[in-house]
């Protein structure tokens, strides 16, 4: 079974840096080499690996997000959340990381954010360590 990462989000649009949640199970699953699947299941919400080391980075590109998906447009969805299901596709709903020596192999400015795109909400990230 998948670990869970519960979420809570405060904004319309943010980036929680979800790196050392995800460090945490890996260290507690016991693996030494594998991969880390790391998956979002919601239509409206993404994952991805970007810099962690300054959040003007993550507000430079939910800035860009809004600009080249508007919230108000021609959009045909009745729920009134077209932009989100977009946004989320453009980013993706899934990441896979590498474990090396029992640690997520990333980058030294890397993080790994879970990306709300129609919030405020209470979400979920699934996690799996998978081995030889």
């Amino acid at each position: 079974m998948p670990e869970v990462i519960y979420v809570n989000t405060n904004k319309k649009t943010q980036f929680v840096d979800i790196t050392e949640k995800i460090g945490k199970i890996v260290k507690e699953s016991g693996i030494k080499e594998g991969l880390c699947l790391i998956y979002v299941p919601h239509t409206t919400a993404g994952i991805t690996i970007n810099e962690n080391a300054d959040p003007s980075v993550q507000e430079d590109i939910l800035s860009i997000l809004n600009q080249v998906v508007p919230w108000t447009a021609n959009y045909k969805h009745f729920e009134g959340n077209s932009p989100a299901h977009i946004k989320a596709s453009i980013i993706g709903s899934s990441v896979t990381v590498m474990v090396e020596r029992g640690n997520l192999i990333l980058g030294t400015w890397q993080g790994i954010f879970f990306c709300e795109f129609d919030g405020p909400r209470h979400r979920k990230v699934f996690v799996k360590c998978l081995t030889d």
